[in-house]
């Protein structure tokens, strides 16, 4: 899902939390594990007890670890069946599964219709082949090379989502052709981490934040004496080349709001002295050439997961109409490292003078 370079996000949003608390009958807490989503999550939470944050912690890791299993397509579980096992049984016959994974389908298809077909969940025999090359490549670096266009053709040809069939009433997921397979990689952690937000406001938490890679939550906001706002870094795409370019490029100050960003640098291999990353456009097969990264700000991180990968497949104005049709905020870093970003997401910039005690 994400490379280790994604830490400095993550952090970023704990490291610029004041550990010292305005209001003695909370204290901030911070607790991570690595071992779901390949991904640092990390959640930091202003609570009154250790119990409590421990009780929330908790609720955090178990359903990130259930969801990591139903949303995985690379491993089977004993007693689950999951994306994996739709894809097992592709062409062969409808899969019994849990609603998360019909609502995380039905979801991604209703985003696809709605926004567009640039990311596509069914992109999965395509993206397998680009994975296992990848792979390869990384793992033997002279050797790397790019996967023939012939075979990534073919496979294009089992990409239709609309064969993608959801029967509610059974609850089952079926793939019509066999050689179809599901990829969820653009919208499963970011609805997973909605999940999780949605589970701990029901649970009462009201100052929290969650980063899980290049996915960031923040709930409520900060119970500092003197901050109004969350902050979240935003990592510098040259920092992973340079050591000695500075970590973040800018702060994105928010409450209540989820904070995506996909790049270029976070999942990648070199062939011929050219970097081929992960996120792949379904017209060229090739990965997308637009832009370093984009950030996206909106009110659910699945949406903003969806439209984060979507916005790096598109030139700048079809992206500009999509954020004012979605109604979110965004940020592009171009190739020549620059930055565009719309109005209300430069109200939230610290380079263009957001603060975190800023109250409106």
């Amino acid at each position: 899902m994400k490379k280790k370079s994604l830490f400095y996000i993550v952090l970023a949003a704990v490291m610029i939390l004041v550990s010292s608390c305005g209001q003695e009958e909370y204290t901030k807490r911070d607790g991570e594990f690595y071992d779901t989503f390949d991904t640092h999550i990390i959640f930091s939470a202003y609570t009154k007890s250790e119990d409590e944050f421990k009780n929330y912690f908790k609720i955090v890791k178990d359903d990130f670890t259930r969801l990591h299993k139903l949303y995985d397509l690379y491993n089977d579980y004993e007693g689950v069946n999951n994306i994996k096992t739709i894809n097992d049984q592709a062409g062969i016959a409808p899969v019994e599964v849990d609603q998360e994974i019909i609502d995380l389908i039905k979801f991604s298809k209703e985003e696809a219709e709605k926004y567009s077909n640039k990311t596509n969940i069914a992109m999965g025999p395509v993206l397998k082949l680009w994975h296992e090359t990848r792979t390869e490549g990384i793992k033997e670096p002279e050797k790397a090379v790019l996967p023939s266009m012939e075979a990534l053709e073919e496979a294009k040809k089992h990409t239709d989502l609309s064969k993608v069939i959801i029967d509610e009433d059974k609850k089952t997921v079926y793939l019509e052709e066999k050689e179809m397979s599901l990829d969820l990689g653009a919208t499963a952690k970011g609805y997973a981490t909605q999940i999780v937000v949605d589970h701990l406001k029901k649970e009462g938490v009201d100052s929290a934040i969650i980063s899980a890679g290049g996915n960031v939550e923040a709930i409520g906001k900060p119970l500092d004496s003197d901050r109004e706002k969350w902050g979240i870094g935003l990592q510098n795409p040259i920092a992973v080349e340079d050591e000695t370019a500075e970590k973040l490029f800018d702060v994105v100050f928010a409450n209540n709001k989820a904070v995506v960003t996909s790049g270029d640098y976070q999942r990648y291999y070199t062939v011929d002295g050219q970097r081929y990353h992960h996120i792949i456009d379904p017209d060229t097969l090739m990965p997308g050439d637009y832009y370093r990264a984009v950030t996206v700000v909106a009110d659910d991180s699945g949406t903003a997961d969806f439209i984060s990968t979507t916005l790096f497949l598109l030139p700048m104005e079809e992206g500009k109409a999509l954020a004012e049709k979605a109604g979110i905020d965004v940020l592009w870093y171009l190739k020549d490292n620059s930055t565009v970003s719309t109005p209300g997401m430069d109200q939230m910039l610290k380079n263009k003078g957001a603060r975190a005690t800023d109250n409106d």
